[in-house]
């Protein structure tokens, strides 16, 4: 089949030394078993008979368990961290063609240029005379993601940390730093990108914070025994130390050093082979032969196509009884079929469409195996049915239980996503951040999905002594100095903690530790305030007590009063009111919210508003005025510019803004004080 093997074809000799060859094969080539040995007799014209013998060898997982090294590659967003992978996969011949972020394949992941899901590819390298095989796993940087790396450290005996050489620590650095750290995961530091201007300089400085946080994070002393390389992941190269080096950009050489760091710090697996077999779910997968699949390690044992497996729940116990259909391995990028699979092997099993993340596959008699402990999540906003005029026009997926039963599969995959259900229409989905729910979103919509969605709301909690709690986050702001104090002088408003203020040839980073609802709707104007040159990152830092009320002002929105085309004519008498959101031509509706107020009340307006003709106006004049562009509003821009009465329309083909009251009247009478 499509099995890598080989085919031995040997003439003249006994059943007992063709045997002998074929192990010998396999014993000499890791990865590989001899899987059936055959004689046949073939009759040459004029010729005695001889005997010709076939062995056959196929690719399995009997792969030495102390030469198989299973890591993960962790580090902040854009600190280079796929650059890097798709160098160790090009450098090991696991990938033929050069082509920059092959791991990325999600369509979501190649536009916006991030990792958002992890994924498996396995490389060998030989190292003398013995080769060894390296499972690598690639994970998001970014914070909202981090379930994703929470899940992956349960796989992975280390841990390959990739730090910025100019930039150093930053928040998802921290925060990963620590998850592996608690794991008691062995790392591997490397200072990428040290080619460029002034890395070198800084390289020591990064070490001393990078020493700082194993320090603060360890869990036992070997921990902080890790080696530090140094390498160009765009250049592909990685050196051991920079001692007489000035000028990075002249080094040569290949990512060898790396892979010798990760063969020899890294541990093997653990787990025995010859215990019962056991395997913890971390990843789910969909095959379009087979159905659900489940990925993981083999904790231990060993398991067989055809063989009886137990899956548990470590809750409520045994789930179902259920038969190993196929088995796949990582061969590079591609999966290819195996027959066994033992300790120490990740692997994708089918046959278990009932098993979601954290159960546990094991033979039966076994016990379930400890999941991974997932931090909860801070931020929630509610989907529901669209009922806005425009409804089912664009979109196929309409109601509330096909909405309900594609927030449950996403719940079956990730477990960093929550859902609770709020009402008959509406189901209340909780995440990290506005940037995880904005993908879900995006992905839901590319799906068909039209869905009315309400600004984000911070989840709180309740203290042992009845104090409210609220999610605080670690903010670091890295900007122009000229563009500083605007910074601080909004994010104190916004009830933020500066903690520190360092300056080097003209930037400052800032670091400040903020409630999480003084970030929504900062991200734009942070990017207004700084021209663009600034760069925001912040992490989950711990709960403490509610901060109080938060007085963040926004302006009035400009609010449809009437359905129609917008007209060239009605939206160049409203932009002196505010922004425009829409464009002439676009199709409104009453409720829908089309632009920005210059005021802080809201203001009904008609876009829709045509010309009277008459014997002295005439429309043609409409033809020569210039509008000013309107402001589009992207989904993620949306989610922080809405307010509690407000919601987002989202379908495959637009965005809008609108009123959850649609009729001006109801709204007025709503916003009326009640009487006691």
């Amino acid at each position: 089949g499509r099995t890598p093997g080989i085919v031995l074809c040997c003439t003249r000799m006994s059943p007992r030394s063709l045997g002998s060859l074929a192990r010998l094969l396999a014993g000499r080539t890791p990865g590989t078993a001899m899987l059936r040995c055959s004689l046949h007799t073939v009759a040459r014209p004029a010729a005695p008979r001889r005997l010709l013998g076939f062995a056959w060898v196929r690719y399995n997982s009997t792969f030495p368990q102390d030469r198989i090294r299973n890591v993960a590659i962790i580090a902040h967003v854009d600190h280079g961290k796929t650059s890097l992978v798709d160098q160790l996969l090009q450098q090991s011949g696991a990938v033929n063609v050069k082509e920059e972020r092959v791991m990325d394949s999600n369509t979501l992941e190649k536009e916006r240029g991030i990792t958002i899901f992890s994924k498996c590819a396995t490389v060998t390298v030989t190292r003398g005379d013995i080769t060894y095989k390296i499972n690598i796993v690639d994970t998001p940087g970014h914070a909202d993601f981090g379930g994703e790396v929470e899940r992956v450290l349960s796989m992975v005996d280390g841990v390959v940390l990739v730090v910025d050489a100019n930039e150093g620590p930053m928040a998802q650095t921290k925060y990963v730093l620590q998850k592996a750290m608690r794991a008691g995961k062995r790392a591997v530091v490397v200072l990428n990108k040290v080619d460029r201007p002034g890395a070198i300089q800084r390289a020591s400085a990064v070490e001393s914070e990078l020493f700082d946080l194993f320090a603060l994070h360890m869990v036992n002393d070997d921990q902080l025994e890790y080696p530090t390389l140094y390498a160009s992941a765009r250049q592909g190269w990685a050196v051991t130390t920079l001692d007489g080096v000035a000028d990075a950009t002249a080094i040569t050489g290949t990512m060898q050093p790396l892979f010798d760091a990760i063969i020899g710090k890294v541990p093997g697996p653990a787990g025995s082979r010859d215990e019962p077999f056991s395997f913890l779910v971390t990843q789910l997968e969909a095959n379009t032969f087979l159905g659900k699949c489940v990925t993981g390690r083999v904790h231990a044992g060993r398991v067989r196509v055809g063989d009886t497996v137990v899956a548990l729940d470590k809750d409520s116990g045994k789930i179902a009884d259920g038969r190993v259909t196929k088995l796949f391995m990582r061969q590079g990028l591609d999966q290819i079929t195996c027959e066994e699979a033992a300790a120490g092997d990740i692997v994708t099993v089918a046959g278990f469409p009932m098993c979601t993340v954290n159960h546990t596959l094991t033979a039966p008699g076994g016990t379930a195996l400890p999941g991974t402990p997932v931090d909860p999540p801070t931020l929630a906003m509610t989907f529901g049915v669209n009922d806005s005029p425009f409804a089912g026009q664009e979109g196929s997926m309409l109601t509330s239980n096909m909405i309900l039963d594609r927030l449950t599969r996403e719940c079956d995959s990730n477990v960093s996503i929550q859902i609770v259900k709020t009402g008959s229409d509406a189901i209340e989905v909780r995440g990290r951040g506005e940037l995880q729910l904005g993908v879900l979103l995006e992905t839901m919509r590319r799906e068909g999905f039209e869905i009315a969605v309400s600004s984000p709301r911070v989840l709180l909690r309740k203290a042992d002594d009845g104090t409210t709690l609220e999610p605080i986050e670690e903010l670091t702001l890295d900007l122009d100095i000229e563009h500083s104090g605007l910074a601080i002088e909004k994010l104190s408003q916004r009830k933020g903690d500066m903690k520190s203020f360092d300056e080097t040839e003209g930037r400052a980073r800032i670091v400040f530790e903020i409630p999480m609802r003084g970030l929504i709707g900062y991200q734009r104007e942070f990017k207004n305030d700084t021209r663009g040159t600034g760069v925001m990152n912040h992490r989950f830092h711990s709960w403490a007590p509610h901060r109080g009320t938060l007085e963040i002002p926004r302006k009035g929105v400009l609010v449809a009063s009437a359905a129609g085309d917008c007209t060239v004519f009605a939206l160049e008498n409203l932009e002196e009111r505010g922004i425009l959101f829409v464009g002439p031509a676009t199709k409104v509706y009453m409720g829908m919210i089309v632009g920005e107020h210059s005021r802080d009340q809201d203001l009904d307006v008609n876009p829709a508003k045509a010309k009277h003709l008459t014997n002295v106006r005439s429309v043609i004049k409409d033809d020569f005025v210039k509008l000013t562009p309107p402001r589009q509003m992207t989904l993620e821009t949306a989610m922080s510019y809405i307010q509690e009465d407000e919601l987002i329309e989202v379908t495959p083909t637009s965005v809008r803004l609108r009123k959850k009251l649609l009729d001006p009247t109801r709204r007025r009478a709503a916003a009326r004080p009640k009487k006691e």
